[in-house]
């Protein structure tokens, strides 16, 4: 079960997460509930969650600082509740790998859907730890611990963060700087010169760096084909994926899964193992 735990100094609503939401049907366990961030600090320390439900304003200590030093010595998810929209605290929160917001009053089916979103990261996240239990490649070992949110410059510059936040939740689906940039309003080419400025990468490659780590996630599970991961991280062809992939990791998807030792490598339809190239 995932553990759960709630930080909300409205009495209300704290109670009506604790009581009204049907959390078992969610296969989460609530481990306890604070009334401010100092509580919550403690309670985090104590009882280890998986995650970390909590408002922003509140007495003591506010929801951000609390994640902020609780993660200097422990690792969770975190969802913070919010009646409003603020950007300054969305880049703080980016910075803080806050997976996302959800607004008050809580819609438990939202909460489902954030709460299965979570359960996979974490499924994802043990099964990075195996792959670097197993894998002396330095290429995948630094891949693995890449992350999106460890630029601290990207903050700086609103269409990148939002930029970001999309090849997050969009990375499976045809994704482009032009396409972006168009829903932002803005120039492809200004978001380009943004992008790289911010993160010191091009769009293309962080895209694919993105990609390229969920595959690894997924070969690792080894209940997949890697035909089957190719499109499902995005690439609408297999021997681009395999190209790719190669480039990052220096070795190919069926090499990576051989010598992880979790997988079989059927790639083809029939059952014979393609050739890649």
């Amino acid at each position: 079960m995932l553990k759960v735990l709630i930080v909300e100094d409205e009495d209300i609503i704290r109670k009506g997460l604790l009581y009204t939401i049907n959390w078992l049907s969610m296969d989460c366990l609530v481990a306890g509930a604070a009334c401010n961030g100092k509580e919550g600090l403690q309670m985090i320390l104590e009882l280890s969650p998986q995650l970390v439900i909590t408002d922003i304003r509140m007495p003591e200590m506010d929801g951000l600082e609390m994640i902020e030093q609780a993660q200097k010595t422990r690792s969770f998810r975190s969802v913070l509740l919010t009646s409003y929209s603020d950007f300054d605290y969305a880049k703080r929160a980016i910075g803080l790998h806050v997976f996302d917001y959800l607004l008050k009053p809580v819609d438990e089916e939202k909460l489902a859907q954030l709460v299965g979103k979570i359960r996979a990261e974490v499924e994802e996240s043990e099964t990075y730890a195996e792959i670097l239990g197993i894998t002396r490649n330095k290429a995948i070992q630094d891949l693995i611990s890449w992350s999106l949110d460890k630029n601290p410059q990207a903050l700086g510059n609103g269409y990148v963060v939002r930029t970001i936040k999309r090849i997050k939740q969009y990375y499976g689906e045809k994704l482009s700087v032009e396409s972006i940039a168009e829903e932002l309003g803005i120039s492809a080419s200004y978001l380009s010169r943004k992008f790289k400025e911010s993160t010191g990468q091009t769009f293309l490659d962080v895209l694919n760096k993105y990609r390229i780590q969920k595959a690894i996630a997924l070969l690792g599970e080894g209940s997949l084909r890697v035909y089957e991961i190719s499109d499902q991280v995005g690439f609408s062809e297999y021997k681009y994926f395999c190209s790719v992939f190669k480039k990052y990791t220096g070795m190919s998807p069926t090499e990576f899964a051989k010598s992880t030792k979790q997988v079989v490598c059927q790639i083809g339809g029939d059952g014979k193992e393609a050739t890649e190239p």
